[in-house]
């Protein structure tokens, strides 16, 4: 039986997400078992750019869903975004020393197969529909997430 691993996302910051999905891709390559739990505002990691619901939603879910960002490469730093420079610094940074970006290692675990994980509670509470997200997240309860936090050697929060 493969060793387990468990990430909870809740931060749908870029640094803190790059973080995650490096250590989710990480620990597939050493044959380790992956899921992340993705709450509040780590959803907006999973949002999928090229798909919106805006019709089916109320009034503060579509104005929430249009100041959101859309897609991971445009989410904000946790620090020192200063109006989106500092998220567009740490890219040049990355792309100078040929380091891959946000988006590659999301790829990555998906085609790992890495088990994405939105909450249920969050999703509806924030407005998403499962049709926003990419195709690989499986809603869940939070009775669910415990269950599966407790069959992993390793629980972070992110």
């Amino acid at each position: 039986m493969n060793k387990r691993i468990n990430l909870l996302v809740f931060s749908g910051d870029y640094d803190k997400a790059l973080a995650a999905l490096i250590l989710a891709n990480g620990a597939k390559e050493l044959n380790m078992d992956v899921t992340i739990f993705f709450a509040f505002w780590g959803l907006l990691i999973l949002r999928d750019e090229n798909k919106s619901a805006l019709k089916r939603k109320s009034f503060f879910e579509r104005m929430f869903s249009l100041f959101t960002p859309k897609g991971v490469e445009n989410l904000t730093l946790s620090r020192m975004n200063m109006g989106g420079i500092g998220q567009k610094m740490l890219k040049k940074m990355m792309q100078d020393k040929n380091k891959p970006m946000l988006k590659d290692f999301l790829d990555g675990a998906r085609k790992k197969g890495v088990k994405f994980y939105g909450c249920k509670l969050s999703q509806e509470v924030m407005g998403f529909s499962k049709e926003e997200l990419i195709p690989e997240v499986e809603i869940i309860d939070v009775y669910e997430y415990l269950k599966d936090a407790l069959e992993s050697e390793i629980q972070l929060f992110i």
